[in-house]
């Protein structure tokens, strides 16, 4: 058994979902403490109680010590077996980090799935629902395997509610290198608003377009949602480019200006463009597992983040697979296995 002191890098719930998944790949069982060590509240969160729950309904698995606050637990997986999935988060916790937990077991199980998930869809420190749709799934389709997602309900916090469909149709994986994006096509930038002021979409959009002033001016448009669906607002921008398409988004907080947020969100997007890498910050750690279960494979990114590193250590843990971070001329960086 593997024992993991969720401390210990990252120190938060992606160590836990790592864990999981690759516990599912290579049957292997393991045991973690100080579960999300490195964060203000220890100890699980209804989000990542939901993931837990969801890896051992797709594999089989016996779980001790889930439950909300539980800073340690064990997990043995058994086999992974594919069907028809519906999981309720019930709080606005990330839908796209529980799908990061059972995507790739799934997608080299021997049957297809689909996996229904309720709770937050647009919700800070995760993805929004357009990553996994526009940016994740596109390169890992690019591998073999079938694989749509549809947004039935936006979800926004803390009030949740957010629905996705995702559809997998698996296949072995096919080593693939996503060294250059290519040629930029077409930019976006969309402020979503839902039960609360239009103008803070306005607001938004301008600060957005001050740091992206080669954008045209109709690349930049607000979205008025229900307000049945709010309070609520997200900020996505988007980067066509030839060979991946980027999304980088910010959240509407209080007490945080919707001016500083949109700002935020733009100079990632400018630094990822201005980088000539084709991962951004948040495709870089999501590429690293099924690279390694490919068993081959490389990619350009920008700067890797913690998150990277910790799960290129979980990933070297369980299977072996050595990751290599190293930097070019041009201030690229590339990750290959060793």
């Amino acid at each position: 058994m593997i024992t993991i002191d969720g401390s210990e890098g990252e120190g938060g719930g992606q160590v836990l979902r790592y864990a999981a998944a690759l516990a599912l790949l290579t049957r292997e069982p393991f045991a973690i403490t100080n579960i999300r060590g490195g964060r203000a509240k220890p100890g699980l969160m209804r989000q990542h109680v939901t993931a837990l729950e969801a890896a051992a309904a797709i594999g089989s698995a016996e779980c001790s010590g889930l439950a909300v606050g539980s800073t340690e637990l064990t997990f043995r997986p058994g086999a992974v077996v594919p069907g028809e999935y519906h999981f309720a988060i019930g709080t606005a916790g990330s839908t796209a980090l529980v799908v990061q937990t059972v995507l790739i077991p799934l997608m080299l199980a021997d049957a297809p799935s689909r996996i229904v998930i309720e709770g937050g869809t647009h919700a800070a420190s995760a993805p929004p629902f357009e990553f996994l749709a526009h940016t994740l799934l596109p390169v890992l389709t690019r591998m073999g395997p079938g694989l749509s997602v549809t947004l039935d309900r936006h979800g926004f916090y803390p009030r949740g509610g957010g629905r996705i469909v995702l559809d997998i149709t698996p296949a072995p994986l096919t080593p693939i290198a996503c060294m250059d994006r290519g040629t930029f096509k077409a930019g976006k930038v969309e402020a979503l608003v839902a039960g609360i002021p239009f103008d803070i979409a306005d607001r938004e959009l301008k600060a957005a377009r001050k740091v992206l002033a080669d954008w045209p001016d109709d690349a930049f448009a607000p979205v008025q949602l229900s307000a049945e669906l709010g309070p609520g607002n997200a900020l996505l921008i988007t980067a066509e480019c030839e060979h991946v398409t980027e999304v980088m988004s910010a959240f509407g907080q209080i007490g945080i200006p919707a001016e500083r947020l949109a700002k935020t969100a733009a100079k990632r997007m400018a630094g990822y463009l201005g980088s000539g890498a084709f991962a951004g910050p948040y495709l870089q750690d999501q590429l690293l597992l099924p690279f390694a279960m490919a068993r081959q494979g490389a990619f350009t990114t920008v700067k890797p983040s913690e998150h990277s590193r910790t799960a290129a250590a979980l990933i070297a843990r369980f299977t072996g697979h050595q990751f290599i971070f190293s930097e070019d001329a041009e201030g690229r960086w590339l990750a290959s296995l060793g």
